[in-house]
């Protein structure tokens, strides 16, 4: 299949470079906190809970800290009042922007949302505008050096979606959110730690960003939208051009 790397470009580039600890793990206990509520306290019941704690322990979140925050989402004790919202709006030169957020005031919420969109060039649109372009899948990025053939062995029973090839020549194996752990344990089970996994949001389609300015002001957009306190993830369907995102990090 031909190969990308859209995942990764903006995912492991922030994962990269963002020292804000704190704020990762106020974040990371709101998703363990709501999956849990939603999906109860058992990960292998919970295909979201156990991303959720995956995503938790990669970011070196103590392990008592993350049981803490699930025995609160399964006892219904705390955080009772968080919602889960969805905006939808355009970044710079109409790029798609998906902005998923937990929060206990709405009004608060869309207007920090809002006033990121325009104080970066970007709108925000009705619900609808750009949902359509993405879906929910799992994805597992493999060590270089693993075999096609070696990756379909491992996961057949646990029925991956497919295995994608990366423009650096790794594999990318994807899954629908429910096989999402079934997955990761076959792969791990077969002696492939992958180099990274989440389940996120992925978009259909790419808009290729070739431009170096708006590049920066796409991803100055994105910064400012996971900054505000209420946003858990930011989605985008700008493909930048690696030599654009090597210049935009240096």
């Amino acid at each position: 299949m031909a190969g990308h790397s859209k995942w990764s470009n903006i995912k492991h580039r922030k994962a990269a470079q963002d020292a804000k600890r704190g704020k990762i793990f106020n974040k990371l206990i709101r998703e363990l906190t709501v999956a849990a509520r939603q999906g109860g306290g058992e990960p292998e019941d919970n295909p979201r809970l156990r991303a959720a704690i995956d995503k938790a322990l990669a970011s070196n979140m103590p392990k008592d800290t993350v049981q803490r925050a699930v025995d609160r989402g399964a006892g219904n004790t705390d955080g009772d009042d968080m919602e889960e919202v969805v905006y939808e709006g355009y970044g710079p030169e109409g790029v798609a922007v998906l902005v998923e957020a937990m929060t206990d005031n709405r009004n608060r919420t869309v207007s920090e949302v809002r006033h990121a969109f325009n104080k970066h060039g970007g709108n925000l649109g009705t619900s609808g505008s750009v949902a359509f372009l993405f879906h929910k899948q799992g994805r597992l990025t493999l060590p270089e050096g693993f075999e096609e053939e070696a990756a379909m062995e491992a996961t057949l029973a646990a029925e991956p979606e497919e295995i994608e090839t990366l423009e650096d020549g790794r594999l990318e194996v994807v899954t629908t959110p429910d096989r999402f752990g079934a997955v990761k344990d076959a792969l791990i089970e077969a002696g492939i730690a992958p180099e990274a996994s989440d389940v996120g949001l992925f978009p259909d389609t790419y808009t290729r960003i070739d431009d170096v300015d708006l590049g920066r002001r796409i991803l100055q957009l994105v910064d400012r939208l996971e900054d505000l306190d209420d946003v858990q993830n930011v989605y985008t369907n700008a493909d930048f051009d690696d030599a654009i995102m090597d210049e935009l990090q240096e």
